[in-house]
């Protein structure tokens, strides 16, 4: 952890850990002095989203998330703790934010993925993540999604999925073929990634589910508008 530890504060990317309480983090921390409460309700920017990275423990959830923000790869984790980051990137000639949440990896006792409501609450995008090395993992897709469709009352919310460690083919558990039924199942889109060797996936699968939830908002905002016009035309020719 030590080694995680220098670089995020090297690269000046402002960490914190926070401890499983199964809750998400009362702050979110960034890069400037701002600082983001999960159960805040502000009118949020149309280039910022709330991503929630979830799976069972050991499939790469940490490694992918600081691939993405330092271009490195840690070997070691602590699976025990969750943290919050806030990314600045650049898509679509656009400046964009997110903010992303790393949770704990839990599985229940039948296999299933465990997240805490509040977490399925305050994220608006989801990553859900296994190891093609770990059936267990893969075969907890189905109930983390299932649970998330509950929470959030339903199964239209932005989603990927992430086969995550393809460097270990020669250790797979889970075919390609079968990851790629499982998100056609779900109508997710699904990413092949290796957190040990980095590549364009990590960042596409991430850029897709912000560029998703960045979509869906702008949706209900024109839709909101487009009903405040209608009732506005009702009330004028009524009088």
């Amino acid at each position: 952890m030590k080694n995680l530890y220098k670089l995020i504060h090297n690269l000046e990317i402002d960490y914190r850990e926070i401890h499983t309480s199964r809750s998400p983090p009362t702050s979110i921390p960034t890069t400037t002095t701002t600082h983001l409460s999960p159960y805040h309700t502000h009118r949020k920017a149309s280039g910022e989203s709330r991503l929630v990275v979830v799976g069972c423990p050991g499939v790469g959830k940490s490694a992918l998330v600081v691939r993405l923000l330092t271009g490195r790869f840690i070997w070691e984790y602590d699976p025990t703790l969750e943290a919050a980051y806030r990314h600045h990137t650049t898509l679509d000639d656009e400046p964009a934010v997110m903010d992303i949440m790393d949770t704990a990896g839990q599985c229940g006792e039948e296999g299933g993925g465990v997240v805490s409501e509040g977490a399925m609450r305050w994220g608006e995008g989801f990553l859900l993540v296994f190891s093609l090395t770990d059936r267990t993992s893969f075969t907890a897709i189905p109930t983390l999604y299932n649970t998330m469709a509950a929470v959030r009352a339903t199964q239209h919310f932005p989603c990927v999925i992430v086969a995550n460690k393809t460097d270990l083919g020669h250790m797979a558990e889970v075919s390609e073929g079968e990851a790629s039924e499982l998100a056609g199942e779900l109508g997710v889109s699904l990413f092949l990634t290796s957190a040990s060797e980095g590549g364009p996936a990590i960042t596409a699968a991430f850029s897709e589910l912000h560029r998703e939830v960045v979509r869906r908002r702008w949706s209900r905002r024109r839709r909101s508008s487009a009903k405040t016009v209608i009732e506005g035309f009702y009330k004028m020719f009524s009088r």
